[in-house]
């Protein structure tokens, strides 16, 4: 074994600008490999902390209250009258009862209780409609990271406090510590000062969304107890579907995991993923091919050579053992050189930690280049490529191969 593992070397070295164009070629499919890798993984983590990273992981929703149905006679029939409903929402009440128990379970980062509505935003003649969230105090960053995406002022809501998107306060030249009304849909005003002005980078939030305290949220829609949405996050986000069952048969109520809202989301990462294994896999094709066709050149050029060495005696397998370690090294140094050159580039990128709203590059996430799989992998390439060569070197006739 180590005297086929010397014969391959010779080989190898004895024409070095093939094998050094040979393994430069299988470090460039590697690299393809392990770039495809990090850019794939990075991007995927990256939407997924832009998106599901700011979303509840499992909601408890207050349903909507139907409005009464009255009897009412009319010429000896009996209608059954509508009523009309003062609340658009019904009202989770026993939020103190339950929500010590959700935060006890294991994966759960924590909880927020949320009064949430719409209303209009008034500063002079400038009217804006917008969507109203009310925080608990000290609980502002637990659902949206509101602290870090904190332009102006703090995250943190005080009675009479609101917080703005940056696009909307831009919309309505607005400035931090200004005096604005907040009116709900209820018909209750409210003048209020901008504590904070914030930017998530997405449209919808940064435009159309304004964040005052619970108590504040309790005033405009004349609530004087209970939440209208608890939001849960947790750890993992893929835990949802598994916990949403527990919370659900704990509480009583129906608690819905994010994927039910974001099933397109997952669609979309799962292609993206799918995708990011077609092209790694021509890579992985594309090394296969290239050594296989070295190596079957190198047989035809090197059949006097086996012939010699069959005619002293070496077996078939020993043949087959000098070219597929031929192979196994090509794939194992052109996997060496395109793991360290890949991890080097990918050092110049950013980490997609330091992404932020309205920033622009490539989200690559060095730590998912996958280098030892890339590595395994092309040596395994490599080999699987060499043995059709090797049995085509094993199966010569020396008083043929000789005579060539």
């Amino acid at each position: 074994m180590l005297y086929a593992l010397k014969i391959a070397t010779r080989y190898l070295t004895a024409s070095k600008a093939q094998t050094a164009l040979l393994v430069f070629g299988v470090a460039i499919g590697v690299f393809i490999f392990i770039f495809m890798s990090a850019l794939i993984g990075g991007l995927a983590a990256f939407i997924m902390a832009r998106t599901a990273g700011d979303l509840a992981h499992v909601v408890i929703q207050a349903e909507a209250v139907d409005p009464a149905l009255l009897p009412r006679k009319s010429k000896g029939t009996v209608l059954l009258v509508q009523e009309t409903s003062t609340r658009a929402t019904a009202v989770l009440k026993d939020t103190p009862a339950f929500i010590p128990l959700i935060e006890a379970l294991p994966g759960v980062i924590g909880t927020s209780q949320q009064i949430n509505g719409s209303g209009f935003l008034t500063r002079g003649g400038q009217v804006t409609q917008v969507s109203i969230y009310g925080l608990e105090p000290g609980k502002e960053s637990v659902i949206v990271d509101l602290a870090g995406y904190m332009v102006e002022g703090s995250a943190t809501l005080g009675t009479g406090d609101v917080l703005l998107g940056k696009t909307l306060a831009e919309d309505m030249d607005l400035q931090l510590g200004q005096t604005v009304r907040l009116q709900s849909s209820s018909g209750i005003e409210a003048l209020l000062s901008i504590s904070g002005i914030y930017e998530t980078g997405s449209g919808g939030p940064d435009r159309r969304q304004a964040y005052v305290g619970l108590a504040t949220a309790r005033t405009l829609f004349r609530m004087a107890q209970g939440v209208t949405r608890v939001e849960i996050k947790l750890e993992d986000l893929y835990a949802a579907d598994a916990l949403a069952p527990r919370i659900r048969a704990l509480t009583g109520l129906d608690a819905k995991s994010w994927t039910e809202q974001a099933a397109q989301l997952l669609e979309a990462l799962n292609a993206q993923a799918q995708t990011g294994y077609i092209l790694k896999a021509f890579a992985l094709l594309t090394i296969i091919i290239g050594v296989a066709s070295a190596l079957l050149l190198s047989t035809y050029r090197r059949r006097p050579e086996i012939g010699i060495m069959r005619a002293m005696g070496a077996g078939r397998w020993f043949v087959m053992v000098v070219f597929v370690s031929q192979g196994a090294l090509i794939g194992l140094m052109g996997g060496l050189f395109g793991a360290a050159g890949g991890y080097g580039v990918l050092l110049a990128f950013p980490a997609r930690e330091t992404f932020g709203p309205g920033q622009s590059g490539l989200p690559i996430d060095i730590t998912q280049g996958a280098y030892g799989l890339a590595i395994v992998l092309t040596t395994l390439g490599a080999i699987a490529a060499s043995i059709l060569p090797a049995r085509a070197a094993a199966r010569l006739d020396p008083v043929t191969a000789i005579g060539q």
